[in-house]
């Protein structure tokens, strides 16, 4: 039996970033619907969902040690740099925080890519 190491790895950091921004897409998303320009925004929330949801398969696929796992993760950081640019359009603070949250997903994607 292998020595189990205690220091966080790429991985671990992915899937901690994943989880974090699909959180951040949801709560946007659903922030975005409330705002009273929302007809402006239906490409940024449909952008929003898309990201939301390759981050939770993202971690999933490397939760199992999927071989498809780097491909995964290398279009679910072309997704996320598209949502944060998507986000960076809407000025409020939820989209600019989220916006900063994909980026930092994309980051955190493309290493384990």
């Amino acid at each position: 039996m292998g020595i189990l190491s205690t220091s966080p790895t790429n991985m671990d950091f992915c899937i901690e970033a994943c989880v974090r921004c699909a959180r951040a897409c949801e709560e946007c998303s659903t922030a975005c619907f409330q705002e009273p320009d929302v007809q402006t925004r239906i490409e940024c929330i449909q952008i929003l969902n898309d990201c939301a949801e390759i981050c939770l398969q993202s971690v999933a696929y490397m939760a199992r040690n999927s071989t498809f796992s780097a491909q995964h993760c290398q279009l679910c950081a072309v997704i996320c740099e598209a949502c944060a640019a998507h986000c960076e359009k809407f000025k409020d603070d939820h989209c600019q925080e989220c916006a900063k949250i994909c980026r930092e997903c994309a980051e955190a994607c493309r290493k384990m890519a």
